[in-house]
């Protein structure tokens, strides 16, 4: 039997649990070997990012414990043919780490697909990836996009699914946008 063409999902604490669960389930569906990566490869606890009708923007839950494979010092970023970047609040530590921007940086220097949901943009900002890219992310990381050299593409209409594709990345806004984020990431692995 050949061995699976396998998929990293880099992610940490906080993350959002829809957005770690369903990639990694829709690539296991697929036939990949989706392998989810941590800081030290501990087990992560999600958290449930959901909008309320009463609050201005997302509430955040406790989510799912969820396990990973590996620490972030165990990629062999070779091994690897497609980066998933789920959004939550683990974006914005995991880009302090020095070995999760190095693990990005490969993906897109050679040239391998990439999907990044809503706050993922922040990992991308930090490894200077945005200039002179057209993409989507959480709306309120617009002026981060903006002032990293991209073009911002998103709405707040989260009643239609949205994916921006520019090369090897997609982007989405936040879980509501899976389906269409998944379906072009797929496309790009073939």
């Amino acid at each position: 039997m050949p061995e699976k063409i396998k998929i990293l999902i880099l992610t940490g604490d906080c993350a959002e649990s829809l957005e770690v669960m369903y990639p990694l389930q829709r690539l296991i569906e697929a036939g990949y070997d989706a392998v989810i990566a941590t800081p030290n490869g501990k087990a992560i606890r999600s958290v449930i990012h959901d909008f309320e009708p009463d609050c201005e923007t997302y509430t955040e839950k406790l989510g799912y414990r969820i396990p990973a494979k590996l620490s972030f010092a165990q990629v062999v970023v070779t091994d690897y043919a497609g980066l998933v970047i789920p959004g939550g609040r683990a974006p914005e530590y995991i880009r302090n780490e020095p070995r999760a921007v190095e693990i990005v940086n490969h993906f897109f220097d050679t040239n391998k697909p990439i999907a990044a949901i809503c706050h993922a943009a922040q990992m991308l900002v930090a490894c200077d990836k945005c200039k002179g890219r057209t993409m989507s992310a959480y709306p309120a990381l617009k002026p981060d996009v903006i002032s990293a050299g991209g073009t911002f593409k998103a709405t707040m209409n989260f009643d239609e699914a949205e994916a921006v594709v520019d090369g090897n990345l997609v982007t989405a806004r936040a879980w509501p946008d899976h389906p269409a984020m998944m379906r072009e990431f797929l496309k790009l692995l073939g």
